[in-house]
C-alpha cells in the first residue's frame, strides 16, 4: 500500500523537475560598465555606454588614441576594414564593440571589431572589482584570451568627449544602429506624409 501511495507523491516532483530543465535560462543583469577605459596596452581609450533601442545593450567607441597619426602624419584610418566603404573612416572615434547583450552569467557578450586585423571575434565583457574591466575575445571556442582594462576619470589630450553620433564625438556604425533600431508596427510606424495643400483660387479682378 505504502509503494503506491509513494509512487502518487513522486510523479508530480518528477514532472517539476522535467519543466525546470526544459525552461530556458534567463539573462541576469550585469552590472553596468558604463564609462571610458584604458585597454590593457594602453595604446586605446574605449568609451562604453547603453545602446539600443531598448538602452539594454553594451556598445564601445574607441575615443582616444596613443598614437593618432600615422607615419605620414595623417590620422589613422580603417585601411584593414573588409568593407571598402569603410577603410577610409578614422580609427579615432569608430565603434569597436556592437551592442553586446546580457546573458546567464550576469556578463555582456557579442561582438568586438579589431582595426587592427579588421576582423571581428566573440566578446564577453563583464567588471568584478571597481575600476576595472574583463574583456575576453575568442577567435574559435577554445582559442580565447582575456584583457583587464581600468577605468579612467581625466580627460586626456586629443581625447573625444562629446556625446555619440554629436560634435567632437564618436560614431556609430550604421550597420548596428540600423540592426537596433525598433520596427515600424500599424500603431507606431512611420506616419504618412501630409498632402499638399490645395492651390487656392485666385481672388476675382
Amino acid at each position: 500500500m505504502t509503494f503506491f501511495s509513494t509512487g502518487r507523491r513522486v510523479a508530480p516532483l518528477a514532472f517539476l523537475a522535467l519543466a525546470t530543465v526544459a525552461a530556458p535560462a534567463r539573462a541576469a543583469t550585469p552590472a553596468d560598465p558604463s564609462g571610458t577605459y584604458l585597454t590593457e596596452d594602453g595604446r586605446a581609450r574605449v568609451r562604453l555606454e547603453k545602446c539600443g533601442a531598448a538602452n539594454d545593450r553594451l556598445c564601445g567607441y574607441v575615443v582616444w588614441l596613443k598614437v593618432p597619426l600615422s607615419d605620414k602624419g595623417e590620422p589613422r584610418v580603417d585601411f584593414k576594414n573588409p568593407d571598402p566603404k569603410k577603410q577610409t573612416r578614422p580609427s579615432l572615434g569608430h565603434q569597436l564593440i556592437m551592442g553586446l547583450k546580457p546573458n546567464a552569467d550576469a556578463h555582456y557578450e557579442g561582438k568586438i571589431y579589431n582595426s587592427e586585423d579588421g576582423k571581428s571575434y566573440d566578446v564577453t565583457i563583464w567588471t568584478d572589482a571597481p575600476g576595472e574591466l574583463t574583456v575576453r575575445g575568442c577567435l574559435i571556442a577554445f582559442l580565447c584570451k582575456s584583457q583587464t582594462w581600468t577605468k579612467v576619470t581625466d580627460l586626456a589630450p586629443g581625447q573625444l568627449a562629446g556625446p555619440t553620433n554629436g560634435p567632437n564625438g564618436p560614431h556609430s556604425d550604421p550597420e548596428f544602429v540600423t540592426a537596433s533600431a525598433p520596427k515600424p508596427t500599424a500603431k507606431t510606424g512611420a506616419k504618412s506624409a501630409p498632402k499638399p495643400a490645395a492651390p487656392e483660387a485666385p481672388a476675382p479682378q
